[in-house]
């Protein structure tokens, strides 16, 4: 989140399980072979074990809701498609696309006002940019690399898709409203007033029965119930000024992580019982969080001091720092879909870092336009996107 808008007052058995569970699922329209096409190991004796949300594809295991991210472990509906880093420049109005290969920008496209993120739609077909001031979403189609028509949606700061594929949910930040679209042809089906201020990101729990929200300009968070569509717990962060930013679940799914820019840190909660959260300190920024294709960590971009700091889950700790040369403001991106490079914008340098996994090494430097935020790398693995700039399961 960009701090100038506060001013602003934001695998048989499985196949046929997930066939089910897809043709369940009114207005979806999605072939089970291409919703459910990964590499990743199915594991039909603990499939059972967790009661998802009706309509969304089976979990493959429980003890990692990430299972479908492995490395290169492309769905059929994208491993056609060229890898791309998509970056929307928000004082720019334009989208850098970068050549990862090269590190060079291949094509500069003209979208709306405010771009803020490039977001991948539940069926992975569509690259959906987010023009906040512009009040429209512009389609680019990640196959050809080119944008279509403009679709009025107001107030689109962030992008979520609930796990069954049913409907989009915009995070209308000013509006102060979670409004819930069909997730193709973007016509509103239900509006969620709320009474935080400045909704911007979320994920979903293990059985996708529910998301948490993080409200920056109160510092607060929120639980929606996914099927019900409504807001049914609301908790004020116990920090004052705190400015919650990304949001993301453990591979187990026991515990959000939420960003906060203010505090400095990532506030650690249970999601099921929403109890009071507590603070683990990162650094200055705290801002975008990344899972390693291994599940085994998590990538904390620090940006106010120009650093990613490593949590481990397994230990539960965080186990290094990595430091960008020259300094830098790292703020939001994703993995590549290898897992051996961290993409990330540089919010404030007009650039994009890219860093190794491996290492903390920085790769690359590449110049864009002004105000470069919520960057997509594209494809990733994964069966079906949850949104933001790429949540895969």
């Amino acid at each position: 989140m960009h701090v100038t808008r506060t001013t602003r007052a934001l695998a048989a058995g499985a196949a046929l399980a997930a066939l089910t569970l897809l043709s369940a699922c009114g207005g979806t329209e999605h072939r089970a072979d291409e919703a459910l096409g990964s590499k990743a190991p199915v594991r039909p004796d603990k499939q059972q074990l967790v009661e998802g949300l009706p309509g969304m594809p089976p979990v493959l295991d429980p003890a990692d809701i990430y299972a479908a991210d492995r490395p290169g472990a492309l769905s059929p509906v994208v491993k056609d498609f060229p890898s791309r880093v998509y970056v929307p420049n928000t004082n720019s109005d334009t989208v850098s696309v970068i050549d990862p290969a090269t590190y060079r920008v291949v094509e500069t496209i003209p979208v709306g006002r405010q771009p803020q993120h490039v977001v991948p739609s539940w069926d992975l077909k569509t690259l959906w940019v987010n023009n906040d001031r512009g009040n429209t979403l512009t389609p680019i189609d990640p196959r050809t690399g080119k944008a279509g028509k403009t679709v009025s949606v107001h107030d689109p700061y962030n992008l979520y898709f609930t796990p069954d594929g049913k409907y989009a949910v915009v995070m209308a930040s000013l509006d102060r409203e979670l409004v819930f679209r069909d997730a193709h042809t973007m016509k509103r089906r239900k509006t969620v007033p709320v009474s935080c201020y400045g909704v911007n990101h979320a994920d979903f729990s293990l059985d996708g029965r529910y998301f948490i929200v993080s409200c920056e300009f109160s510092g607060e968070l929120l639980k929606v119930d996914t099927a019900r569509m409504e807001v049914v717990r609301q908790e004020k962060l116990p920090f004052p000024g705190a400015m919650p930013q990304d949001v993301k679940v453990s591979p187990d799914g026991k515990r959000f992580y939420v960003a906060d820019m203010m505090a400095d840190g990532v506030w650690v909660l249970d999601g099921d019982r929403f109890t009071k959260p507590t603070l683990l300190p990162t650094g200055k920024g705290a801002h975008g969080l990344y899972v390693s294709r291994d599940s085994r960590e998590m990538y904390i971009s620090n940006r106010g001091e120009g650093t990613i700091s490593i949590f481990d889950f397994t230990q539960n700790k965080l186990t290094k720092k990595w430091r960008l040369p020259n300094g830098g403001s790292p703020d939001m991106g994703g993995v590549s879909a290898d897992g051996k490079v961290l993409w990330l914008s540089g919010r404030y340098n007009s650039e994009v870092y890219a860093i190794d996994t491996g290492t903390g090494t920085q790769l690359a430097r590449i110049k864009v336009g002004s105000g470069p935020h919520g960057l997509a790398v594209y494809p990733q693995p994964g069966r079906y996107s949850l949104g933001h700039t790429g949540i895969f399961r």
